[in-house]
């Protein structure tokens, strides 16, 4: 049994794999929809946490994949506070990376006139 220490407690990885791994499609549809015309898309509009993103990566694939999404998929996250899905065939990591970083500190990012 794998366990990562979470908060007070402790999260049994194997339980979140197999949650992951029993969601439906349709609970990522929209998200798998995003991608496919974006490229990208950030972790609040999916249902994982940081959790998922650093446990139980190969699992999303595999869901996104059920729910029709077939391109490449990779993730990136900014100091642990905001993760972003995106397709590496369109985003380069260090886009998805100042892209996330505006959205956690928007005044670290230089004004344009």
């Amino acid at each position: 049994m794998h366990t990562v220490k979470q908060g007070r407690g402790k999260l049994n990885i194997d339980q979140l794999k197999y949650s992951v791994n029993r969601m439906p499609p349709e609970a990522v549809l929209e998200a798998a929809l995003t991608l496919r015309l974006e490229g990208l898309v950030l972790d609040r509009d999916t249902p994982f946490g940081k959790v998922h993103f650093n446990a139980c990566f190969a699992e999303i694939e595999a869901l996104f994949q059920r729910a029709g999404y077939h391109r490449g998929l990779d993730v990136v996250g900014y100091d642990g506070a905001a993760y972003a899905l995106y397709d590496p065939s369109r985003w380069e990591p260090v886009q998805v990376l100042r892209k996330l970083r505006a959205l956690c500190e928007p005044e670290s990012m230089p004004l344009v006139l």
